[in-house]
């Protein structure tokens, strides 16, 4: 039986690969998907460093992360976005022991209101413009060391009473060396097609093809991290600037038990500094603290002339404790 699944995961990631290298990859109204599922992910730069993840919403980051330590999580985050655009996402886990560890997922991104105008520019009311995600997976493990999953996507975006679908799909592998604190993963995500379409051309799909490697050093409590990703991007780099675009530095230091600082660095949100002389644009902050049942994290990511704050709540619902 997992030798049969293992072959169906192979397929589907070589299907990934040939359908990630397609033509004509640009912007949509599906880039919401881009958007951190989490402030632990958030405050590391946009990646997830731990080979298995006891919060479900590292499901939507790479389904091999989600392993039996996420049983009943139930993530909540929250990213009060410039302006007055919203975004939210709520997770869950579950192991259902040989089966694997399913998670459900849930994302929603909101405009809040938008001036109408007519052909000429004349103001003609206001309307409202909104994304949502519906999300469900599932990560088993391989051997000793690996785990891998896959999730399925349905995302759904609208521009007053314009609309438009598409379908989706991950494929993640994670392969950990528990006693040496070593852990490596690669993921491909978003990798689909629209359904129908906003206007005249086919909606194109947030592909992101990524790997990541961190490992825990022996004698300090840090964790230390390099995230590669947008890979099927990687043939058109022909300057080390560009090459650092599609790289993410990130490292955790456990203070104690349940107190995290994290940090990470993304070269490509540098776009996003201003000409001041102290400028922090692409870096991101933020700690995560677990009290009891319960974990809060936090992140701070700045865009030069602001920052966006992102919250996270995770709780746990696992019977197995009681």
């Amino acid at each position: 039986m997992i030798k049969r699944s293992t072959s169906f995961f192979l397929c589907v990631v070589a299907g990934f690969l040939a359908a990630a290298d397609a033509p004509g990859q640009t912007l949509s109204s599906f880039d919401f998907l881009r958007l951190e599922p989490s402030a632990q992910a958030a405050a590391l730069g946009g990646t997830i460093l731990h080979a298995s993840s006891p919060q479900s919403s590292a499901i939507l980051y790479n389904p091999a992360l989600l392993s039996p330590v996420a049983d009943g999580s139930l993530s909540v985050s929250w990213l009060n976005h410039l302006s007055d655009l919203q975004s939210g996402t709520v997770t869950y886990a579950r192991d259902f022991g040989k089966l694997g560890v399913a998670g459900l997922g849930v994302r929603f991104f909101h405009w809040g209101d938008i001036d109408r105008a007519d052909a000429d520019g004349g103001r003609a009311g206001s309307l409202t413009s909104s994304n949502t995600a519906l999300s469900a997976g599932l990560s088993r493990p391989w051997r000793s060391r690996f785990r891998y999953g896959a999730n399925l996507h349905l995302a759904y975006t609208s521009i007053a009473e314009f609309n438009a679908l598409a379908v989706a799909m991950d494929a993640g592998l994670v392969y950990h060396i528990a006693d040496q604190g070593f852990t490596t993963s690669v993921a491909a995500v978003n990798i689909g097609q629209s359904l129908s379409r906003l206007g005249q051309s086919r909606e194109a799909m947030p592909v992101d093809l990524r790997a990541a490697v961190s490992k825990r050093l022996r004698h300090i409590p840090v964790l230390v991290g390099l995230t590669v990703y947008n890979l099927q991007h990687i043939h058109e780099v022909s300057a080390l600037d560009e090459g650092f675009r599609h790289v993410i530095f990130s490292l955790e230091f456990q203070a104690i038990p349940a107190f995290d600082l994290r940090l990470g660095y993304n070269h490509r949100k540098r776009n996003l500094k201003s000409d001041r002389r102290l400028d922090m644009a692409g870096t991101n902050v933020g700690f995560g603290l677990q009290i009891r049942r319960f974990e809060l994290d936090y992140s701070f990511s700045s865009w030069s002339f602001a920052g966006l704050h992102q919250f996270t709540i995770t709780t746990r619902f696992n019977t197995r404790d009681q």
